[in-house]
């Protein structure tokens, strides 16, 4: 393993980064912000992942997510995602779990796995608001991606409370769900950007390689100098 954390350590230092190798984070959501996150913490050392989604990897993915290829189409993405860690990073454990994840199965899918930080990374409100509530309720830190889609500008994402945001469409959904439920405060990440484009009679929120994937890595680069302080 020297080699591969040699230079992580010599930039954070041991103590660091044997807090990374202790820590258990959940990345639920392996899509264009997902997998970049999942990318990120396996690069970075961390010990433990459970990573959680119920879709297979189709070619619309492969302009955004790192787990896409044409020779890994039709797998599930958890598969994709566990065996390119592993080839990251031989030592890593890493748990795969095929499920779209609701108010319903959350408690029995996490209750007991010790995670120190959950990611989530996924499109939809109500599931969003089921792990943030669930987030809280286990006094679990959490970081909750909100809209990438229709954005064109990388350098305008930030990391704030979500009663701090602007723009962005889905955090204001977010927010509005979360004032019922008297949830005060969520870390989360989102754009300044107008979107580039309206979607109109397109459901399907348009995308590009370098946005996604910007949003991913910060993701990532939050929830590791949280873990170690640096």
């Amino acid at each position: 393993m020297s080699d591969f954390a040699s230079r992580t350590i010599q930039l954070i230092g041991p103590k660091a980064y044997q807090k990374l190798q202790s820590s258990c984070i959940c990345v639920i959501g392996l899509g264009g912000v997902g997998s970049y996150v999942v990318e990120g913490l396996v690069r970075a050392g961390i010990g433990k992942l459970i990573v959680i989604d119920c879709e297979n990897i189709t070619k619309s993915n492969l302009n955004r997510q790192i787990i896409a290829l044409n020779s890994t189409v039709g797998q599930a993405k958890i598969d994709a995602i566990c065996n390119r860690a592993m080839d990251i990073n031989k030592l890593v454990n890493i748990k795969g779990i095929k499920v779209f994840i609701d108010e319903k199965n959350i408690e029995d899918l996490l209750k007991n796995e010790n995670i120190d930080y959950i990611v989530d990374a996924i499109d939809s409100v109500s599931s969003k608001i089921a792990i943030i509530k669930y987030s809280k309720e286990k006094n679990i830190p959490i970081i909750s991606s909100m809209g990438t889609g229709n954005k064109v500008n990388p350098i305008l994402f930030d990391i704030k409370d979500i009663f701090k945001t602007t723009v962005c469409p889905l955090a204001r959904k977010v927010r509005t769900e979360l004032r019922k439920l008297n949830i005060k405060k969520v870390d989360v990440l989102f754009s300044t950007e107008i979107p580039h484009r309206e979607l109109n009679d397109i459901t399907v929120p348009a995308s590009i390689s370098f946005v996604p994937s910007v949003a991913g890595l910060l993701i990532s680069g939050y929830v590791i100098n949280k873990i170690t302080g640096i």
